[in-house]
């Protein structure tokens, strides 16, 4: 069970957490696992089995060693959504969880469009793209990124029947990294990470997401999966580019429903 600890938090934010389901709490209840503190002006998750508190920060740590350090467009993630010189992409990110590889193609140049159906990944992931529109070091890096609640799935076979939010507009890539519903070593790799990972648990549904993004995209779908995961829908991509720990599996598009 998770809720948001109230006290000093800003009252929008308690507000957005009542709207998305979280209870309010002044202290964590007997039955809670997890809960998310407003501390130092920023949003944290907290687990009351790990130590590390989970939280988006653009602005500086790693997010700020990888935009400045990082390899540019000569980093993974980008070569696999096709960035090249005078080619950015529009992308999808349909399961934007904490947002990393979104920041990194926007730092890139890319616009991006994010979605996220957890709420706890979606106000922890809000709060780090409001401190990084602040920030005059990442603002307009933020500014090319768009963040909507809601389930990819549902949102991604909208646009692909020409209806839904994303209706009127086009997207180059539509790129998925649905969480691996199996445990892993990959999956506890890194201890910040650990309340999240135990929190969201794995997409179980994820398959449901290759059809319509393939109907969507126009360019490619880009699906980043553990070096050894299965293919997504059990379907074999197109090309795939393998590092030492992650895949990126690549998908041509298909014609869409509509046509």
């Amino acid at each position: 069970m998770i809720g948001l600890i109230y006290t000093n938090t800003p009252p929008e934010l308690c507000a957005e957490a009542q709207l998305l389901g979280l209870p309010l709490w002044d202290t964590p209840p007997d039955d809670a696992t997890h809960y998310l503190y407003w501390v130092d002006e920023h949003l944290e998750l907290h687990s009351l089995t790990e130590k590390a508190p989970v939280f988006v920060d653009f602005v500086g740590g790693a997010a700020a060693h990888r935009r400045q350090f990082g390899g540019g467009r000569s980093q993974p993630v980008a070569k696999a959504v096709g960035i090249k010189s005078g080619y950015l992409p529009r992308v999808l990110d349909a399961t934007a969880g904490l947002g990393r590889d979104g920041f990194v193609l926007a730092s890139l140049g890319c616009e991006v469009t994010l979605i996220e159906r957890t709420p706890v990944a979606y106000l922890l992931l809000k709060d780090g793209l409001h401190r990084a529109q602040q920030d005059t070091n990442t603002s307009e890096i933020a500014q090319r990124m768009t963040l909507h609640f809601g389930d990819g799935r549902q949102w991604l076979a909208e646009r692909a029947a020409g209806i839904g939010p994303l209706a009127e507009q086009a997207f180059d890539v539509v790129y998925l990294d649905p969480m691996f519903p199996e445990p892993s070593k990959r999956a506890k790799s890194k201890k910040d990470m650990a309340a999240f990972q135990t929190l969201i648990g794995g997409d179980e549904d994820a398959d449901a997401l290759l059809a319509p993004a393939r109907q969507i995209a126009l360019k490619r779908v880009t699906v980043k999966r553990p070096r050894h995961a299965p293919h997504i829908a059990g379907v074999k991509p197109d090309f795939a580019l393998e590092g030492e720990s992650t895949r990126f599996d690549g998908y041509l598009p298909l014609k869409p429903l509509n046509h």
